[in-house]
């Protein structure tokens, strides 16, 4: 899935590519992406994209006196830039392709979902503030205003695991499952640990750990063209999605816990005090 340094890599290679290009079609093939009626996809037609936004995880074209394009690419979907568009309109079916915008260039942009679970989406609206998914985020954590204090007000009264927490994004816009066993590596921290248990000195480790690691997510991806990124994304990870291979930081083996739509990885040495979380449902809750 996209997260928050992904989606700012796009955002920022987006804006390189795309600002200041006229939008002449916008062709849907697999209808179900789309979350809005009023306007219609039609509506961005003879605009030009005059910026573009992140909001969370959300990618948001916003058009000269037009509506914005916002989409949420959801776990399987991406963006694929193309120099040049391919000739005739694409033809509905089972394939990837949800979305294609042209550009007056000739150039353009597709958007595709892998997998049977359609989760991809895209909204036409006025205000990304439209958005109920854009509406509820918390705040951005790479915004300059969020410090250690910001993030101790909001974990304030939760009564959760710390895993959980990060990837709300009522809570804190953009992180999500790869992302937030990194974080919680780097802060030498359990996924199971309680919220409501961390002491001032642990959540001050945590903020730097949240803030460190999305920075250097971001620094790895940047000028990396859009088709790559997936790619740069995995070869960066330290823990998710490692199981069995040894840490980068002790050598120990990184262990997995898998729940029914999703896995988390972790170190047991640098993480839980050497025990292994055999399951989720079974283990203690680990300070």
């Amino acid at each position: 899935m996209p997260e928050l340094p992904e989606v700012e890599a796009l955002k920022d290679f987006l804006t390189d590519n795309l600002v200041g290009l006229e939008i002449v079609r916008v062709l849907p093939v697999a209808i179900s992406v789309l979350k809005t009626y009023d306007p219609p996809l039609t509506a961005l037609e003879g605009h030009q994209v005059s910026a573009v936004h992140r909001h969370g995880k959300f990618l948001d074209l916003q058009t000269d006196g037009g509506p914005h394009l916002v989409t949420h690419l959801a776990r399987a979907g991406w963006l694929h830039w193309k120099d040049r568009l391919p000739d005739g309109p694409p033809r509905p079916g089972k394939g990837p392709l949800a979305l294609r915008v042209a550009l007056e260039t000739g150039a353009g942009f597709d958007l595709t979902e892998a997998g049977t679970q359609k989760r991809l989406a895209v909204y036409v609206v006025q205000d990304p503030q439209e958005v109920p998914g854009v509406a509820r985020l918390g705040p951005d954590p790479l915004a300059d205003d969020f410090d250690a204090s910001r993030l101790a007000a909001l974990l304030k009264g939760e009564r959760r695991q710390i895993k959980g927490a990060l990837r709300d994004q009522s809570l804190i816009a953009g992180v999500g499952n790869a992302y937030s066993d990194e974080i919680l590596h780097a802060a030498k921290m359990s996924p199971f640990k309680p919220t409501s248990s961390l002491t001032p000195e642990e959540t001050r480790a945590l903020h730097e750990a949240l803030r460190t690691t999305l920075f250097e997510a971001i620094e790895r991806s940047r000028g990396v063209a859009a088709g790559r990124l997936k790619a740069e994304k995995k070869s960066g990870l330290r823990v998710h999605g490692r199981t069995g291979q040894p840490c980068p930081v002790c050598g120990d083996t990184i262990r997995e816990v898998s729940f029914s739509d999703s896995s988390l990885q972790y170190c047991p040495t640098c993480q839980t005090g050497g025990k292994p979380l055999a399951d989720r449902r079974l283990s203690r809750l680990l300070k």
